[in-house]
């Protein structure tokens, strides 16, 4: 059937399409939020109050016709206040908490690194498609290693140590006292170093199968010095050092594994009598229709490209994908051998569980 034999409803069709072009200019947004963010426009302005073009050009140090333009999408898009009267423009306390401050729980210029190396990777992706295969980790561009890292990484620090780890039963206990902890997949370290400050008597180690990620955790603990406390070793989630640990950490990470059950076995082969495993997995509901949501839209579109595609990789191949959902991770955890298995809290962007024996 042709479009013409078709009948339209004029309506849908122009709400739908608004729909699209709204998606079209978010992503052309996400390139202006990136630049903004390297070429420091965003810190720029964070607290100085309505500026010129001219003005911001010579705080940043960059031209001030491409400034102007910049100025006016972010304007368009509601992420600076443009003021008609004085034409200047302005980042609120607010919009500077998303956009400028790199400490800031909800800091998300970073995120579309991620984008980015999607994007780069297509060629990668429409193969994986045809044929089935998967595109393991390490085969992706590298602005999502970063990228990955950098958006996890203030969540982690706002929530880890304050909310997460206190919401596990008598797990802060043992770590004020002195306490054996894995963290598995651990990428660039962020997570494993941020309960190593907190918990100065326990030990930390980091295991993750990509290289280049445990090379920049090294490089961070050394920088923090703390590479008395932590050690990171190339490793993967089924072949790290059965040290018998306390705790053992696996942080938005295993939905991407081949075998999360066989990594939830050797898990409990590698802990201690009463120890515990902390599962950090991305927010979701139970069933594809409670998802329907720009949280869920993310993560599925990420769960295409580089979740999925990574278990694709590995042996056996699950591919849970990053909206699994708390009810399936628990089948997981069940096939494993673990009797206990609870949501110990949650945030807009994770679920925190809790694995006991």
């Amino acid at each position: 059937m042709t479009v013409a034999e078709q009948k339209i409803n004029e309506e849908k069709l122009h709400q739908f399409l608004e729909r699209v072009v709204n998606d079209l200019a978010a992503s052309s947004g996400g390139v202006m939020v990136s630049l903004g963010h390297k070429l420091g426009l965003y810190q720029a302005m964070a607290g100085a109050g309505p500026l010129s073009s001219i003005e911001l050009a010579h705080r940043a140090n960059c031209a001030e016709r491409y400034v102007r333009e910049w100025l006016n999408s972010q304007a368009a898009g509601g992420y600076v206040i443009y003021h008609p009267s004085s034409n200047t423009y302005e980042l609120t306390p607010e919009q500077a908490m998303v956009l400028a401050h790199e400490d800031s729980p909800v800091f998300m210029p970073p995120a579309w690194e991620v984008s980015a190396s999607m994007w780069l990777d297509e060629e990668k992706t429409m193969h994986a498609f045809k044929t089935g295969t998967g595109v393991s980790w390490g085969d992706h561009h590298s602005r999502l290693f970063c990228g990955v890292a950098a958006f996890y990484r203030n969540g982690y620090r706002s929530s880890l140590v304050p909310q997460w780890l206190p919401a596990l039963t008598g797990v802060e206990a043992k770590l004020q006292a002195g306490a054996k902890v894995a963290d598995v997949g651990c990428g660039y370290g962020h997570s494993t170093l941020l309960m190593a400050k907190a918990y100065p008597r326990s030990r930390f180690w980091g295991f993750d199968y990509h290289a280049e990620s445990i090379q920049a955790a090294q490089d961070q603990a050394q920088q923090q010095d703390l590479l008395a406390q932590v050690t990171f070793e190339v490793a993967s989630a089924q072949g790290y050092p059965r040290e018998g640990f306390d705790l053992i950490c696996f942080f938005d990470c295993l939905h991407d594994l081949g075998d999360p059950v066989g990594a939830a076995k050797y898990a409990a082969q590698a802990l201690a009598p009463g120890g515990t495993v902390m599962l950090v997995e991305p927010f979701a509901h139970d069933r594809v229709e409670d998802n329907l949501n720009p949280v869920g839209r993310l993560y599925y579109a990420g769960s295409t490209t580089i979740c999925c595609a990574h278990s694709l990789s590995e042996a056996v191949g699950l591919a849970l994908g990053a909206q699994a959902g708390e009810r399936r991770l628990a089948q997981v955890f069940k096939e494993a051998g673990f009797t206990t298995f609870r949501q110990a809290t949650e945030t807009p962007f994770n679920l925190i569980l809790e694995a006991r024996l």
